[in-house]
């Protein structure tokens, strides 16, 4: 029998799709590869699966939250933004009130896989919402946001240890800052695509406060991922599989500041998409080490 109502919701799920970025799942990457860095490191190699999937689907829905109430912080500014404009808030094809209900949904869907870890692991992800929450709020109030989204994208790195061994050790808090770092550059390069646009309504961005210093600053903070590298293979006692994955990570940033010579539009959203092979080169090098009888 026919039901209308099912029929006008199944009409909208792309929408809902759309607002979640399902359909461009960059995003869900560069936040899942941290994540498995620290399962990985914090399991010294496979991680059992339950919490593998604790945290692969964690990703996947605070990613997705995180989309949504950044499209509703920007809701009234995306449609004067070449890049944002068909965004189903913007269009009105979403609406505010529908927004708020899913990023709910989304955050105590979150919420109920962390309930099978432990009480710290619990207790750290209100961090991990509330960090969600603040960082498209940023943008109007400092030319830093892209620190608040790497802090956010970075809180899985505790959240592993702490479902691993119930605690935190000191060295979590290198990999938690490498992740900072790394997102600040490859957010950097994603702002610099709107930057003109940014420039016109007011939005604040690393990009914006860097201005013709972008390419020197967004290189000094790659040497110290970098540097933060070579210092997690000390700490961790990596061998030399994770070495070659610092120098195909280093291939990657020259190329990256290649791409972004020139500053246009379509460059540098390239090598915003790029990082996700430096994400997945430090993963390999990483599980390789634990994988081979070293």
């Amino acid at each position: 029998m026919h039901n209308p109502t099912f029929t006008r919701w199944q009409q909208r799920l792309p929408d809902f799709w759309q607002l979640m970025r399902l359909d461009r799942p960059i995003g869900t990457l560069l936040l899942l590869w941290p994540t498995l860095w620290a399962l990985w490191l914090a399991c010294e190699g496979l991680p059992p699966i339950n919490l593998l999937l604790i945290f692969s689907l964690g990703v996947l829905l605070m990613r997705a939250a995180g989309c949504v109430i950044n499209d509703f912080a920007d809701r009234k500014v995306d449609g004067r933004v070449k890049r944002t404009q068909a965004r189903p808030l913007a269009t009105g094809k979403v609406s505010p009130r529908e927004a708020i209900i899913l990023f709910i949904a989304l955050c105590m869907s979150a919420f109920v896989l962390v309930l099978f870890t432990n009480r710290f692991t619990v207790a750290l992800s209100f961090g991990a919402v509330a960090l969600a929450f603040c960082y498209p709020f940023m943008k109007r109030y400092t030319h830093l946001p892209q620190i608040v989204l790497g802090a956010a994208f970075a809180w899985a790195v505790p959240m592993a240890f702490a479902a691993q061994g119930n605690s935190v050790p000191p060295q979590a808090w290198l990999i938690y800052t490498v992740v900072v770092l790394w997102t600040v550059v490859y957010d950097t390069f994603y702002a610099m695509v709107d930057r003109d646009d940014d420039l016109l309504i007011g939005v604040k961005s690393t990009a914006v406060l860097f201005g013709e210093l972008d390419r020197g600053i967004t290189g000094f903070l790659q040497l110290l991922v970098l540097l933060g590298l070579f210092s997690m293979a000390d700490v961790f006692e990596l061998q030399w599989p994770f070495y070659i994955s610092i120098v195909l990570v280093t291939g990657l940033f020259a190329y990256q500041q290649y791409l972004i010579r020139f500053r246009q539009r379509e460059a540098c959203f390239k090598a915003f998409l790029n990082n996700n092979w430096v994400g997945l080169a430090v993963f390999l090098g990483i599980a390789v080490n634990y994988a081979l009888p070293l």
